[in-house]
C-alpha cells in the first residue's frame, strides 16, 4: 500500500509537472484536495477556480488550450461529465480540443451520497463520441503515470478516479502504453476488469485458485485499448469474464464483445456488473454493501464465475 488516494497521486504528479512548465493549467470547479493546496499557493496563477459551474469550466479551459495551454478540468466525476456532455461533444469530440477532463468519484466513490452523485453510465457514454479516451484507474502508481502522459497527447482524455486508498497492483516505471495489462497470468480463462473491480477480480480468483481453478487478470484501463495485444493476450482461452463497476449496457464487457466481434473472434464471455433490473440504487451503508446490492461483490463474483464454469 501506497497510502495515498489515487487522486492524491495524480494531482502530486501534475504538481510536479506544473513547476517545470507553465502552461499546464488546473481548472477546478470549486473541488479541493490536500494535494491541490500546494499547487494553489505556489501556483497560484496556474489555477482557476470557476465554481460549481462545470460547463462554464469547460469552456474556460477549451479557451485556454486553444491558446497552447495545457489544461486539466476537475470535479466530482458525474457532474464533469454527464452535467457538462454537451460541452465535451461540440469542443472535444467535434472541435478535438485536447484537455484533460479528472472526474473523482467514478463508481460508486461517493458511496454515501445518493445515485444522484453515482457515476455509473460515463463509459458508455465517452466512449460513444471520437478523440476521446477513457482511462480509468486502479491504482495510486497508474494515477501518477497518466498524469505524465497527458500533457503529451493530441486529443482529450478522460480520466476516472477513486476517491479511496487502495491495494497497490503496479509499480513505479511499470508501462502504461498498451491500454492494458496481464496482472494474473494464466492459460484458459481470464477476468478482464477496470477501475476498481480490478482489486475485486484479484480477491475473486484467490478463493478460486483455492479450490483448484485458475483465473487470470487482465486490467483494461484505457478505452480505446490496444486491440491486436489485448486479442493476443485472449486467442488461447476457453473462457472470458468481463467485471465492471458499471451498467451493463455498453460498458467495458460491451467494449469486449464489439472487439471480438469485429475482429471474428468467438470467446464466450460472462458480463458482470451492474443490471439494469437493480436501477439506481438508494442503498446505504458503504461501498461493500451497494457492491452487495448489484452482486459484485467478491462473494457474488466468485458465485457467478463458479456457475458459468460449471
Amino acid at each position: 500500500m501506497s497510502n495515498i488516494t489515487q487522486r492524491d497521486s495524480f494531482w502530486n504528479r501534475v504538481y510536479e509537472l506544473a513547476k517545470a512548465d507553465r502552461n499546464i493549467i488546473i481548472v477546478t470547479e470549486d473541488m479541493g484536495a490536500p494535494s491541490l493546496d500546494k499547487f494553489r499557493t505556489d501556483l497560484n496563477d496556474q489555477f482557476v477556480n470557476v465554481g460549481i459551474a462545470e460547463q462554464n469550466g469547460l469552456l474556460v479551459a477549451a479557451g485556454l488550450a486553444m491558446e497552447g495551454k495545457r489544461c486539466f478540468v476537475y470535479a466530482i466525476a458525474p457532474f464533469v461529465t454527464l452535467r457538462a456532455l454537451e460541452l465535451i461533444r461540440v469542443e472535444n469530440a467535434i472541435m478535438n480540443i485536447p484537455l484533460t477532463i479528472v472526474g473523482v468519484g467514478g463508481g460508486f466513490g461517493y458511496d454515501d451520497s445518493g445515485p444522484t452523485h453515482h457515476l455509473i453510465e460515463d463509459i458508455a457514454i465517452m466512449r460513444s463520441m471520437p478523440n476521446i479516451s477513457i482511462n480509468s484507474i486502479s491504482d495510486a502508481v497508474m494515477a501518477a503515470a497518466v498524469a505524465d502522459e497527458s500533457i503529451t497527447l493530441d486529443h482529450t482524455n478522460y480520466i476516472r478516479l477513486d476517491r479511496q486508498v487502495s491495494p497497490d497492483i503496479y509499480k513505479p516505471g511499470d508501462d502504461f502504453t498498451k491500454g492494458f495489462a496481464v496482472v494474473k497470468p494464466s492459460t484458459k480463462k481470464y477476468i478482464i476488469a477496470t477501475g476498481r473491480m480490478v482489486q475485486t477480480a484479484l480477491n475473486a480468483t484467490e478463493r478460486l485458485a483455492a479450490d483448484g481453478v485458475d483465473v487470470g487478470v487482465i486490467d483494461l484501463y484505457r478505452i480505446p485499448t490496444c486491440v491486436p495485444g489485448l486479442l493476443s493476450a485472449i486467442e488461447g482461452c476457453d473462457q472470458l469474464f468481463s467485471l465492471e463497476e458499471h451498467f451493463l449496457p455498453g460498458g467495458m464487457g460491451s467494449y469486449l464483445l464489439e472487439i471480438m466481434n469485429d475482429n471474428k473472434m468467438c470467446k464466450p464471455l460472462t458480463r458482470l456488473g451492474l443490471s439494469f433490473d437493480k436501477g439506481y440504487c438508494y442503498t446505504y451503508g458503504g461501498r461493500h454493501k451497494i457492491h452487495k446490492y448489484y452482486e459484485v461483490d467478491v462473494d457474488s463474483v466468485v458465485a457467478d464465475m463458479k456457475k458459468a464454469l460449471a
